[in-house]
């Protein structure tokens, strides 16, 4: 019987899905991409696998831990793919949905649009009941109400239920009977009641979160549960951890009963690979550019660690318009993510202007030049021309890359432009750097930084081709190519904590509110998710992490700030709340007004394991010998095509150093290096470059 020493990362992406098996007791390890199937993505994860497991000669019993991140949910709502879904809420509140915050996100758009509802209204039923905003009942919850409403959105085929009653989070007793009534009617419909998915208070946001998790939670039972019996059937019998927007980790059974939480798993699993990597080169600042085959994602970090939020908006109207979207209350890593990846299509506007993406021709039928069927031109496709990537070594040789149908594809875009060939690959290039570096200066700006105290680290299959020309548009002098950067977020989930957020509305003025309150909100917050962390097996003595929405009395916003740990039984914690807020608030606004109450509005707890910090990425390296080959590179600044070094990534020994122009290849990316850029190979196994 073997031992369970290997663990196994995979992502699913639009265009790859990449998978990682890692020996914790040896510290090697062995990557792969493989196309991902969309209409069954778990073929892709199987195949690769299987894979995996014969390459590497391990018996599958061998996988002590898999850990899976996804974009599927978040694919499914944006293209509207979720479960005919119903809601039941309270007596008077149908519209909630279409109403929402009655204010228009661009004020001069006579012709604005906002985001339909995932429910229409003929599936939106009312019920009589009413809790007050303080948790008295004014109107009992109808029983007999409640089941003839259930049973016309049966007549209408629903296959999931979200209850979002009036202040459920003052008191969910009435969801909890609507909850339990509707399983008893009607066993093995899914229910989705507001209090379990976000416990607070704005009605709108609650009730778009609610039914966000009920319209992919059909969907998340059966992929989830048919994935886990798919791999123990090949053998893998090791629990399925799976990666949440915040960059945790949970188990099965957590992500079934509140799927929304895993809407940005992919992308927290990449924010994650960022830090993890830049702390090996002693580098807390910076900006993590994760680039696949669809989208493109960008992080912050500071201090080493992924900034978090506490909600975010999904298929936007305008992607960088707030409020265009549908507001989700959960907790996620804080990033942009922006529709240019290596499948966006490249196309001529009405005006003859070059225009790429957000449109991608994912890996179905993807770029040209991988012959299945695609015949408009893409980002990889314009790579490829320029001499970036290697048709013999695309994702390590797996796929064979036919060259001259994307020749074919781009000249009769060039045609349509008036340009060259090359000069419309070369367009297609700097637009999309263009794109990433616009929607990065957006995203910095708002945290009032300046992105030249930032390094670039750059991961997926299309950070490291794109990362030195983003960098240069942003100022940024210091560009971190780590170990496999092709399969960096299927990495990012192997170091990845257990983490649970849980949220709870209070009402606590700081100066005269009841402590012993506060401390009982805390204590039942944090037992809640410490036992999740304990039920996904990672852990019995969890990191506590206290935090509050706070306020003056009077503003219309809260701001989350950390706390001191607790208890919360003296003035000198009423001081200690106090100064907590004050220091993160005069940090964000410069200032704090003077002689205003202070009030915190809701309780927030973060309970984690610590992150594995084994050596997750050594470098297997043969000194000597890293010139491979050379070819023909475009580099704009050097006039057109320059006679380029290509390097192998696996010959490089920490202590190498060398100039640009040069190329890096391994199996899953290729390192573009500009001229002018000075690299050193560090002893993380990370490539450095200073660009002048």
């Amino acid at each position: 019987m073997s031992i369970a020493t290997h663990w196994l990362g995979i992502d699913i992406g639009g265009t790859f899905t990449d998978v990682v098996l890692y020996d914790t007791a040896g510290g090697t390890s062995v990557s792969l991409k493989v196309l991902t199937t969309p209409g069954d993505p778990q073929r892709a994860v199987l195949r690769a696998v299987r894979e995996m497991l014969e390459r590497a000669a391990l018996p599958a019993s061998a996988i002590g831990r898999v850990v899976h991140a996804t974009t599927l949910f978040t694919n499914a709502l944006i293209e509207r793919r979720g479960a005919v879904t119903g809601l039941i809420t309270t007596e008077g509140f149908r519209d909630t949905l279409e109403i929402g915050r009655e204010r228009k996100y661009d004020l001069y758009d006579i012709a604005i649009e906002n985001p339909a509802p995932l429910v229409p209204r003929a599936l939106r039923q009312e019920v009589a009941e009413r809790i007050g905003p303080d948790g008295d009942v004014i109107v009992p919850l109808d029983l007999a109400d409640l089941r003839a409403k259930l049973r016309v959105l049966q007549d209408a085929g629903v296959a999931s239920v979200a209850i979002m009653f009036l202040h459920s989070y003052a008191d969910p007793t009435h969801e909890k009977m609507a909850a339990r009534a509707i399983a008893e009617w009607a066993p093995g419909l899914p229910v989705t009641p507001s209090h379990e998915v976000a416990p607070e208070i704005r009605e709108y946001d609650r009730a778009s979160t609610t039914v966000a998790s009920a319209y992919v939670k059909p969907l998340a039972a059966r992929y989830l549960q048919s994935l886990s019996d798919e791999l123990a059937a090949i053998g893998v019998t090791a629990p399925l951890l799976l990666m949440l927007s915040n960059g945790g980790l949970t188990h099965i059974g957590e992500v079934i009963r509140n799927p929304v939480q895993m809407l940005e798993s992919g992308p927290a699993a990449g924010a994650l690979a960022a830090a993890f990597f830049g702390a090996r080169d002693d580098c807390s600042e910076l900006l993590g550019f994760d680039m696949g085959g669809t989208t493109a994602k960008l992080s912050l970090v500071e201090g080493g660690e992924p900034l978090i939020a506490y909600g975010f908006e999904a298929g936007r109207q305008k992607r960088f318009m707030e409020g265009s979207g549908l507001p989700i209350r959960i907790s996620t890593v804080e990033l942009i993510e922006i529709g240019a990846g290596g499948g966006s299509i490249a196309r001529a506007d009405a005006l003859g202007l070059l225009k790429v993406g957000p449109d991608s021709a994912g890996s179905e039928p993807g770029p040209v030049c991988y012959g299945q069927g695609g015949t408009q031109p893409t980002v990889t496709d314009a790579n490829l021309l320029l001499g970036y990537l290697n048709p013999d070594f695309f994702a390590g040789g797996t796929i064979h890359i036919d060259v001259a149908q994307a020749d074919a594809a781009m000249r009769m875009l060039a045609e349509r432009l008036g340009l060259t060939r090359d000069q419309a690959a070369s367009g297609i290039h700097t637009l999309v750097n263009e794109t990433m570096a616009g929607a990065a200066r957006v995203h910095i700006a708002e945290h009032g930084r300046d992105p030249r105290g930032y390094a670039l680290l750059v991961t997926g299959g299309g950070g490291p081709v794109h990362g030195y020309g983003v960098a240069k548009r942003l100022g940024i002098t210091r560009l971190i190519c780590p170990p496999s950067p092709g399969v960096a977020s299927a990495w990012g989930l192997l170091v990845a904590p257990a983490r649970v957020d849980r949220v709870r509305t209070i009402t606590f003025p700081v100066q005269t509110g009841d402590l012993a309150a506060l401390e009982a909100a805390y204590v039942a917050l944090e037992r809640d998710a410490s036992q999740v962390v304990a039920d996904a097996g990672l852990g019995t003595a969890p990191l506590v992490q206290r935090l509050a929405d706070g306020r003056y009395v009077g503003q219309g916003f809260a701001l989350v700030v950390p706390l001191p740990p607790g208890p919360y039984d003296s003035d000198d914690s009423r001081a200690a709340l106090t100064a907590a807020f004050e220091v993160e608030y005069r940090r964000k606004f410069a200032r704090s007004p003077p002689d205003v109450t202070l009030e915190f509005i809701a309780a927030r707890v973060a309970v984690r394991t610590p992150a594995h910090d084994g050596d997750l990425a050594g470098l297997a390296a043969e000194a000597g010998g890293a010139v491979k080959a050379h070819r023909p590179a475009w580099f704009a600044e050097a006039g057109g095509f320059v006679d380029t070094p290509v390097y192998d990534r696996t010959r490089m020994a920490a202590g190498d150093t060398f100039s640009g122009p040069a190329l890096v290849e391994d199996p899953g990316s290729t390192l573009v290096i500009g001229p002018g850029g000075q690299c050193r190979v560090s002893q993380s196994g990370s490539i450095l470059v200073e660009l002048a």
